[in-house]
Order: structure tokens, then C-alpha cells, then sequence
């Protein structure tokens, strides 16, 4: 099985990107519980025929559809060892979770973090945003709302964020009982970039309403067009309005391991926590999303929970003030720390910022493309690495057709979504792989579908 997914990775372009399960292997896997045992050559062969050929396609160099990770070797190693070794990172004093306090302290170094934060690997920025929300909640109302809950709060709590932030942020709102109408999504500018005169009438407002601003969400790379807020100007907003800023990075954030892109994310280092992924751009194999929080103490008081079997002592395996599960809800968790460490340890933190500018310049490389054609039209600036086009005089009905055309042809995957009310085709390049080779590729795919 190390042999066949080697060679799956090695002969990634040879193989479509997506292929459509056929009906057998839909109904493989809607077998009854099997209750004897099966010979392990034989569940192999089913892993090689109804497996690997269906896989998402995310590690094919035209894999553009949505903001995935490639994944490399290296995170295959990782994950052989974290399964052998089977440890539980929920606390306690292991190696395990030595390793995650070195990520913490290393992604405090990059993103200008005090060495005093604190930070937990969670699955995805979704849950990592959602974790955020709470502790933002818990500080503006007392640790009392623990137990208390929102109906003694005596203020009805407001957040804020951009018009083209994630839906995730709305779900974390509802998750924490806050509830999404208590979300004020604030307008943007013709960047697409939320506009902190915008932000500042709206917190006017809800004071004057006597409601409490306990939160601004700014976006680092938005998930439509990869657009940045204005962090450093949000950072003023909520410094001077005693809110919480918190940065939604799970697109762009580990754009601050590239020294040429850095500047792009101004003012993330004046906020009170960031979400991020490292299975995006940093190409960790999937799940490895990331919280990292400037007051360590304020995670605590929002998670930490007293029990007897959860003693610590100061020596054994028992020791240690903080264990994880003091800063998240999560007692069971995976190593999702050693697969992160052993990717920068083994590229180094300049490879693979070098790897996310390269795919920035690709974009601009697209959109150029598309530009010169009259065929096309961009349909939003290009920020990061994201790129949105239509065809001139082309209906919703005809893109939509277009991207699941090439979806099922197997030649490429783009994805859609709509910009300024209209639907356009979205480009996510993401992949360390992908080339300009692969870039003309595509625009010939498209100009062949075309014709």
C-alpha cells in the first residue's frame, strides 16, 4: 500500500482530476455491518479499485476548485508515525504535547505574537473560529456565562465582520447561542475589503441601541475572491472600542511565512487571536486547522474545566498546569501536531513561503491570460491567488455547465460562485505542484470548450 499511494502521488498528472464513482462502487460501500473477519489482501484490493481512483483530485496540478491543500510525502510519514504511536494530545506530559507548544511558539514568531500566547490544533478554521467567538463571548460577559448562560447577560452581544466573510463566521454565532442575527456584516469596498468607516457607523449605532460590541471578525484572504481587510485600521477600531479583533487567516494567513508578501497582511499581529490552516497553503495532509490566541490566560478561562479524573500533579505522567484540553473543548485528540512539525522542519519556513508566493504570481499569470482574451472578462481583482472570470455574453446556466463539463471530463476542476451578483468562475490555485505549464494548460481547456 506505501508502494500503490507513492506511485498515486508520483503519477498524479497522468490520472483525471475527478472521475464520477460508478454504481458499483456506490454500492460497495453500502454494505450491511460486516461481522466476520475479511483477509486484509482482499480489503486492500477494494481500497486500490473503489478508492484511490475516486479520491477529491486535490493533489492533481488542476485541482482549482475550492481552496484544498496538496499534501506532500513528508505528512504521509507523519501520519505512519502518529498512528503507531496512537497518543491521546488532550494532556498530560508526553512528547506530544511538546511538539504542539513548539508550533504555538513558532506561529507566534511569524505572525508577531508575544512567546506568552497560547494555541491548539483543532480540524479546520471553521471550529478554530468558532472557538474564538466563545472566548471572545466569555471575556466581554465574565466567565460567570459559563455557567449562567445568555439570558443574565445584561446587554445583547453585537459582532462584526465583512459582507464577503465565511459563512462559518454566521455558524459560530448560532453554535455559541449568540445567534447569526446579532451579526452585522458591514459593507466592503470596490477591493472587496470591509470598510472600517463602515464598521465604525455600525458600532456607533448598536451602542446607541444599548447593545454590547463584543467582537470584529477581520478577513485575511476571503474565501470568494482571496480579497485582505484593512487589518491594521480594524485593529484600531477595536482597540479603541475595547472589542475583540480576531482574524479569520484560513486562506491567507501562512501568506506571512513569505518575506514578499508579508507587508499584505499588515495589522495581523495587533489582533487578540487568528484562525488558520496549515492543511491550505502549507500543504499539512488534512485535518490541521489552527487557533492561536495572544492572552493565554483568556483561552483558559474560557474552556478550562475542573474534574477529578482531569488532576494534575507536579510530577508522573499527571504533570503540568495547561494541558489542551484546558484551551478547547476536545479531551481525545490526535497528534495533528507532529505532521505540522515535520513539514517545517523539513522545508523550513522560506520553501514554503516561497511555494505560497509562487502561487500568487501563477494567479496573476491567469488572470493575464484571461485578460488578453476577449472571450473572458475578470470579474474581481486579484488579491492572493484567487481568480474569478466569466465569458462575455455566457448565462448563469452556461458556466455552471462549463465548470461540471470539466469536472466530469476529468481535465480540470475550477469551481464557480458569484461576484457583484453575477456568476462567475472561481480559481482557487493552491497546489505546490501547479505550473504556468499547467496554467496554459487550462486556458486552452477553456478555449477548446469554447470553440
Amino acid at each position: 500500500m506505501l508502494d500503490d499511494t507513492i506511485d498515486h502521488i508520483a503519477n498524479i498528472r497522468d490520472n483525471p482530476v475527478w472521475r464520477p464513482m460508478p454504481g458499483e462502487t456506490r454500492a460497495r460501500f453500502a454494505q450491511p455491518l460486516p461481522t466476520k473477519p475479511r483477509d486484509l489482501g482482499c480489503v486492500l484490493d477494494d481500497v486500490r479499485a473503489h478508492i484511490f481512483p475516486y479520491a477529491t483530485g486535490n493533489l492533481h496540478p488542476l485541482f482549482m476548485g475550492w481552496v484544498h491543500g496538496a499534501g506532500t510525502p513528508i505528512g504521509m510519514v507523519a501520519e505512519l508515525v502518529a498512528a503507531g504511536l496512537n497518543m491521546n494530545c488532550g494532556g498530560r506530559d508526553h512528547v506530544g504535547i511538546e511538539v504542539e507548544k513548539q508550533i504555538v511558539r513558532w506561529m507566534s514568531e511569524a505572525l508577531g505574537y508575544p512567546a506568552s500566547s497560547s494555541g491548539l490544533f483543532v480540524t479546520g478554521s471553521s471550529m478554530a473560529n468558532f472557538l474564538a467567538v466563545t472566548i471572545a463571548k466569555t471575556e466581554a460577559l465574565g466567565a460567570s456565562v459559563r455557567q449562567s448562560g445568555l439570558r443574565n447577560a445584561e446587554q445583547q452581544l453585537v459582532a462584526y465582520t465583512s459582507s464577503e466573510a465565511h459563512i462559518c463566521i454566521a455558524q459560530a454565532m448560532q453554535l455559541s447561542g449568540i445567534g447569526s442575527a446579532n451579526l452585522r456584516s458591514i459593507a466592503v469596498d470596490a477591493l472587496g475589503r470591509m470598510r472600517p468607516d463602515a464598521l465604525c457607523a455600525a458600532i456607533d449605532e448598536d451602542r446607541a441601541l444599548g447593545l454590547l460590541p463584543f467582537l470584529v471578525v477581520g478577513t485575511a484572504g476571503t474565501v470568494n475572491t482571496g480579497a485582505i481587510d484593512p487589518l491594521a485600521d480594524i485593529a484600531t477600531v477595536a482597540g479603541r472600542e475595547k472589542i475583540w479583533f480576531h482574524v479569520d487567516g484560513a486562506i491567507g494567513a501562512l501568506g506571512m511565512l513569505s518575506s514578499s508578501m508579508r507587508e499584505l497582511f499588515s495589522g495581523i499581529e495587533q489582533s487578540a487571536s487568528v484562525a488558520l490552516d496549515f492543511h491550505k497553503w502549507g500543504h499539512v495532509p488534512y485535518d490541521a486547522g489552527f487557533l492561536l490566541v495572544r492572552d493565554s490566560a483568556a483561552q483558559k478561562r474560557a474552556f478550562a474545566q475542573p474534574a477529578a479524573y482531569l488532576q494534575r500533579s507536579d510530577r508522573g505522567l499527571a504533570a503540568g498546569e495547561t494541558w489542551p484540553c484546558d484551551l478547547g473543548p476536545d479531551l481525545s485528540r490526535g497528534f495533528r501536531a507532529l505532521k505540522t512539525w515535520m513539514t517545517m522542519e523539513s522545508l523550513g519556513t522560506e520553501r514554503m513561503g516561497n511555494s505560497i508566493a509562487h502561487t500568487c504570481e501563477l494567479a496573476r499569470y491567469l488572470s493575464d491570460k484571461i485578460a488578453c482574451d476577449p472571450r473572458f472578462e475578470i470579474k474581481a481583482p486579484v488579491a492572493l491567488n484567487i481568480v474569478c472570470f466569466g465569458i462575455r455574453g455566457a448565462d448563469a446556466e452556461f458556466t455552471r455547465n462549463l465548470v461540471l463539463d470539466l469536472h466530469e471530463q476529468g481535465v480540470a476542476v475550477p469551481s464557480w460562485t458569484t461576484v457583484n451578483g453575477e456568476l462567475a468562475v472561481r480559481c482557487a490555485i493552491v497546489n505546490h505542484r501547479t505550473s504556468k505549464a499547467d496554467i496554459d494548460t487550462f486556458v486552452n481547456i477553456l478555449v477548446d470548450y469554447l470553440a
